[in-house]
């Protein structure tokens, strides 16, 4: 069971956890860092790194505060609030030391992972105030990335179940999502929104009975509920769509959580803290055919468009254009080709220079920015026909870009303009869902 940042933003909501929870089934909780919590440490790295130690430790001090309240509104008994404010201070006292020397990269993520050691250990404390038995675990003494920063399968197992063989007898077991060591030892993370991914990496390694992620809002819906009404819960998706609907902007989930769950067949549940009785999504190995499940979006994506005579009845041409991206460690969206050209999409503007300047060795490239790719999800066989035109009158009035169909048989994407992308949700709800 992972509770992400909201589920644990507050003394209230840490406490409206324990009736989840304590049911005398086997279960690991991994829990995120109080919402608010990674902004304000990352926001304190920055200023480390513009050696601005004077700013860094004054809002040091200020989220020192606003967790000294949190001790006090969480326990009842003076006995736990001494405890907690000690373990405050511990860990504030270690982020301060690193105001006092010259700030590297992995002092940065050692930094951040205190939001994650901070709630569980808080959180373990409230259990043991209510006399209910629970084991904390460590995540760092098992989760573990290799040097590519994929998980360490095997040493994750090997290590996961060493640290329960120590807690033989508790049944319920609490630890934190995102933060793990690197190949060298070092504390790292499994970036943004990785707690997600904690969960169904831990849940793959056990092989337990179902992974289920805790949030804000009541499973997947079939369109962005901040910029569409009227949207509607999906009960049960596949992992492909899933997959396709994490990865192109559902913020529901994490895009990397479906994999470790699919290859072990463990069915993943998605819940609202808010509304625990709400069945939610659940996701699994099968499909409930629909023309249409959902629609998703991914804003910040960049195009390329690369034109080049030496393209014409060439091969190996695209395969030097695919080497430019590998080289730079950019993954790719979208790709359509023509006779003497290719377009294609990336979400990682880290390398954008760089990447044009080699991709203009092979042609002339045009780059455009502030672009979305739109992904319908839904039942796209290539062998039955009469499902896509409803899309196309939709949109018939906005200018698409770029067009990936038939690569899946699960989803049709779509490149768009951003500043058009909150009409296109709503024409693409009005004409696919609302009718």
């Amino acid at each position: 069971m992972k509770f992400g940042g909201t589920s644990v933003g507050s003394p209230e909501r840490m406490k409206a956890l324990i009736p989840l929870i304590t049911d005398p089934e086997k279960k690991i909780v991994v829990l995120s860092a109080m919402s608010g919590t990674t902004n304000a440490l990352v926001e304190i790295t920055d200023l480390l790194y513009a050696d601005n130690a004077n700013e860094a430790s004054l809002k040091i001090e200020i989220l020192r505060e606003k967790y000294h309240k949190v001790v006090d509104e969480l326990y009842d008994s003076e006995e736990f609030r001494t405890t907690g404010h000690e373990l405050i201070n511990s860990h504030f006292d270690y982020i301060n030391n690193f105001t006092l020397r010259v700030f590297t990269k992995l002092q940065e993520k050692a930094i951040v992972a205190q939001g994650e050691l901070i709630s569980t250990a808080l959180f373990h404390h409230l259990l043991k105030e209510r006399n209910l038995k629970s084991a904390l675990l460590p995540a760092l003494n098992f989760m573990r990335i290799d040097k590519d920063g994929e998980p360490d399968y095997f040493y994750i197992e090997e290590n996961i179940n060493r640290e329960l063989r120590k807690h033989p007898a508790d049944t319920l077991k609490i630890t934190q999502g995102f933060i793990c060591r690197n190949v060298f030892g070092e504390t790292d993370n499994l970036k943004r929104g990785g707690s997600d991914y904690s969960a169904s990496i831990i849940g793959a390694a056990l092989k337990v009975r179902e992974i289920q992620i805790w949030t804000d809002i009541s499973g997947f819906h079939n369109n962005d509920p901040r910029f569409v009404e009227k949207t509607s819960v999906i009960r049960e998706l596949s992992f492909d769509e899933a997959a396709e609907l994490a990865y192109f902007g559902a913020k529901i989930l994490h895009p990397s959580s479906v994999n470790p769950a699919r290859e072990k067949n463990i069915a993943v549940r998605l819940k609202n803290t808010m509304d625990p009785e709400d069945e939610g999504t659940l996701i699994t190995s099968n499909s409930v055919l629909l023309d249409y499940k959902a629609v998703a979006a991914k804003d910040g994506i960049t195009v390329f468009r690369i034109k080049s005579a030496r393209m014409l009845m060439a091969y190996g041409f695209l395969r030097k254009v695919f080497e430019i991206f590998e080289a730079y460690k950019t993954p790719i969206d979208m790709v359509t080709t023509s006779e003497v050209g290719v377009s294609l999409t990336i979400d990682n503007p880290q390398y954008l220079d760089e990447i044009a300047k080699d991709l203009r060795e092979l042609g002339s490239v045009e780059v455009e920015k502030d672009q979305t790719i739109v992904c319908i999800v839904g039942d796209f066989r290539t062998e039955k026909t009469g499902s896509a035109p409803e899309i196309f009158t939709a949109l018939n009035t906005i200018p698409l870009k770029m067009i990936s169909y038939g690569g899946s048989q699960n989803s049709l994407s779509l490149l768009i303009d951003t500043k058009n992308k909150t009409q296109a949700l709503r024409l693409l709800s009005k004409h696919i869902f609302n009718n």
